[in-house]
């Protein structure tokens, strides 16, 4: 759930190998979707190039604004639909809309799925047809192990599965229940979960040597993957203690919570998890500890979530102004499914914050035009069209530090 990395270090990241974040974007891309034009569309989320994370980014947008009450601009809605190919796959980013998916365009399981949870959720139901084209799509490139890698056809990780088995989930199904060569979804997590003497994680793949390592982004995801949960109706469990018990008939549930019992050991000292990347291992990652957050919460209740989430209120708001959308985001869920309040988070209205990086929403939109109108009938009735004229230079002024202070925290 990392927010999605740069585009020149993903594609170190498909040459090297290295796994990367579900929620921060796909697991792993080998090759870029068509270069953006030069000029960004309309209705899109983030101001920084779309090519890699364009729908990762977008979608999360949508989820964290119908969680919180928001109603998306249909103007945000149709660019998410018209990124969608005709069997159902999205790419990370179509430049063109109006040009047919060819075999050319790299579709993949995580923008799919990110996108079939967001449009499951738009609307009352109204999308629903087009959530469930994203979800069959995926259960048609599904791996014989129950899994699903970042493209069709890759070996299976934790984060393509588990985000995949959330857009099952948002679609009426039970991940549990689909299944390819009699495994499903929850098999293939099971497989990468290392026993309690290794702390109870989850690996994100086998290496070379088929050993499973810890990776603590991959644990979070399986975590809520296990929970059979999608992004935008994960909630949290009654508190309760987070044990490690190993067995070879564990239960779904038991493993999620082996994973819960590692995040929270691993965040006891410090209250955050630290970067995977190289060079960096001191260094905080905000996005994995938002993630585990929400692994917390979902597993533990809010009580297991609290230290991390706590951090995360103090220390986050420059984190989330320089990663934009997909930081705002995993932020609202983390607070959501904790029991925070997304509208105070550490002072900040990470709801505000994220409707400004897009479109306006439909009420917010509204309130601006009625605001509008208002201003007509004072001038109207004999009011200054001086007065409105200095006025307006004066909102203008502080609309332009906005906008500049929008693409400075902005991905670039």
């Amino acid at each position: 759930m990392n927010v999605r990395r740069s585009a020149a270090a993903l594609a170190a990241t498909a040459v090297i190998g290295l796994a990367t974040p579900v929620l921060a974007g796909p697991a792993v891309a080998a090759t870029p979707s068509p270069s953006p034009s030069a000029e960004l569309p309309s209705g899109l989320y983030g101001s920084g190039d779309p090519t890699y994370d364009g729908v990762w980014r977008h979608s999360l947008a949508l989820i964290a604004q119908t969680r919180t009450g928001v109603t998306p601009s249909d103007k945000a809605v149709d660019w998410l639909l018209g990124q969608q190919c005709a069997n159902g796959a999205f790419a990370a980013f179509r430049a063109d809309p109006a040009k047919e998916c060819d075999a050319k365009l790299m579709v993949d399981t995580n923008s799919t799925a990110a996108a079939a949870q967001a449009l499951a959720g738009l609307g009352d139901g109204k999308y629903m047809g087009q959530a469930q084209d994203a979800a069959q799509w995926l259960k048609s490139v599904q791996n014989k192990d129950g899994g699903w890698g970042y493209t069709p056809g890759g070996a299976s990780d934790a984060n393509s599965t588990a985000i995949a088995a959330g857009a099952l989930a948002a679609t009426g199904q039970d991940p549990d229940t689909v299944v390819t060569g009699g495994k499903s979804a929850f098999d293939a997590l099971r497989t990468l979960a290392l026993p309690c003497d290794d702390g109870g994680a989850f690996a994100y793949q086998p290496d070379k040597k088929g050993k499973l390592i810890a990776n603590a982004d991959a644990t979070a995801a399986a975590v809520v993957g296990l929970k059979g949960m999608a992004l935008n109706s994960v909630m949290a469990a009654s508190d309760q203690a987070l044990t490690c018990t190993d067995g070879t008939k564990a239960t779904p549930a038991q493993v999620a919570a082996n994973g819960a019992a590692y995040l929270a050991e691993t965040m006891k000292k410090s209250g955050y998890l630290v970067s995977a990347m190289p060079g960096a291992e001191d260094q905080p990652d905000f996005g994995n500890t938002a993630d585990a957050v929400v692994a917390l919460a979902a597993t533990g209740g809010p009580e297991a979530a609290a230290e991390p989430l706590a951090w995360l209120e103090k220390n986050s708001a420059d984190w989330a102004k320089e990663n934009g959308p997909a930081a705002y985001a995993q932020l609202i869920l983390a607070a959501d499914t904790a029991g925070a309040d997304p509208r105070d988070f550490g002072g900040v209205n990470l709801v505000e914050q994220l409707n400004a990086t897009g479109p306006a929403p439909k009420a917010q939109a509204a309130a601006q035009g009625a605001e509008g109108a208002k201003d007509e009938k004072k001038d109207d009735d004999g009011v200054s069209t001086w007065w409105i004229v200095g006025v307006a230079f004066v909102a203008s002024i502080g609309i332009g530090f906005l906008i500049s202070g929008r693409k400075k925290g902005q991905r670039k």
